[in-house]
């Protein structure tokens, strides 16, 4: 769920926090990506007709391999550095959110039965989508899927969303790449939204800065936790009629979430009970998560070619040329991203002659431009 109205309420009254990025500007980048959404989004919307997903000659489900597959290819080619993070454990404060979602794929299972007797398309996609959920399973391959392509996968003791923002507090990686706000919640110094849609959708990626946003709002980051518990997380019911606005109005006049309900005390507003929000606060400020030395190094290594052939094709059903030249597209570029990403910082070498004593550029010095150019020749996600 991520938290209600922030992202409204940081555009409203923290516009510096977040700037539209290009992909070009992540060459080189180390970027933890929350896997459980990513593998969500995929088996919603890849290959998705009404409740027909893609599928192996098997009848294996593969929208969340074809998604994962193509989308990870086009970063790497694009000479990004993906991570992927998946979650461990709920924290116990979150199960009763987690029995919604079980409610409402229900009702939706329902609604579709619904619509499939009455023939209503539009009804028939709408209620498929809800009733998709991530399985073990899924998760499973898509671990397989990209340690064979070479890319590091990270097992979060808990939520994966805070598991990343620790990696981009050390330094790990440059930021994350999720749709959930509650990211920020969690401090992570960089967030990234809409990295990899679909050009076709004509959607800007945006990159939140976290010290930014504690400026524009004029609050501290234990008042940011208090707003973002207001506003409504996963961790807590939420107060009827307290939207992102107010809740900002609240923090900033008591400063202390406690304070804020106090002066709710015979108002107008009713506070759920109950309202765990002492134990959603520390959720948020000590998560569960990898530190230090604890934490796996991050390796990322040449394709396997041959492995995702059999898997992918042998196994999956996939175009067998199609994965051949996405895998040998993403080694020819996985050589480039180190030095493009130290020439993007210093700019192009300079190198004084010995007769003149004139400085000069080197042939070399335009390579960052060139490797950018040839990524962006990506590949998209389509059906097989």
């Amino acid at each position: 769920m991520g938290i209600k109205n922030l992202t409204k309420l940081l555009g409203d009254h923290a516009p510096g926090c977040c700037k539209e990025q290009k992909v070009e500007n992540y060459f080189g980048r180390k970027v933890a990506v929350d896997a459980s959404m990513h593998i969500y989004q995929f088996l919603v919307v890849v290959g998705r007709t009404g409740d027909q997903t893609l599928t192996s000659e098997s009848g294996d489900v593969t929208s969340h391999l074809q998604g994962m597959f193509f989308r990870t290819a086009k970063m790497l080619e694009v000479g990004m550095k993906p991570v992927y993070v998946f979650d461990g454990k709920p924290p116990a404060l979150k199960k009763e959110e987690l029995s919604r979602r079980v409610e409402r794929r229900g009702d939706a299972t329902d609604l579709l039965t619904e619509a499939k007797e009455t023939g209503a398309d539009a009804d028939i996609e709408k209620y498929s989508k809800r009733t998709v959920r991530v399985t073990p399973q899924h998760n499973e391959e898509c671990r397989r899927l990209l340690r064979l392509m070479g890319v590091p996968v990270v097992e979060a003791p808990s939520e994966a969303e805070a598991q990343c923002a620790q990696m981009c507090k050390e330094g790990l990686v440059y930021g994350i790449a999720s749709e959930d706000m509650d990211s920020l919640t969690f401090a992570t110094p960089k967030l990234i939204r809409n990295l990899m849609k679909p050009q076709t959708q004509n959607v800007p990626i945006n990159e939140y800065d976290y010290d930014k946003v504690l400026e524009g709002l004029n609050l501290t980051s234990d008042q940011f936790v208090d707003l973002c518990i207001l506003c409504g997380c996963d961790y807590c019911g939420t107060i009827k009629g307290i939207g992102g606005v107010t809740a900002l109005k609240l923090i900033q006049k008591h400063k202390r979430l406690e304070d804020v309900l106090a002066s709710m005390e015979g108002g107008r507003y009713e506070i759920p009970d109950p309202f765990p929000f002492e134990e959603a606060r520390r959720l948020f400020k000590e998560p569960d998560v990898l530190k230090g030395d604890s934490m796996p190094q991050l390796k990322w290594t040449t394709a396997d070619e041959e492995g995702l052939v059999q898997f992918l094709v042998g196994d999956k059903s996939f175009n067998e040329d199609r994965v051949r030249k996405a895998v040998q597209r993403v080694n020819a570029a996985k050589s480039k991203s180190t030095q493009g990403r130290l020439e993007s910082f210093f700019g192009p070498v300079s190198i004084k002659t010995s007769d003149t004593g004139k400085r000069k550029e080197p042939a070399t010095g335009k390579g960052k431009g060139q490797a950018a150019k040839k990524g962006k020749s990506g590949v998209g996600v389509k059906k097989k």
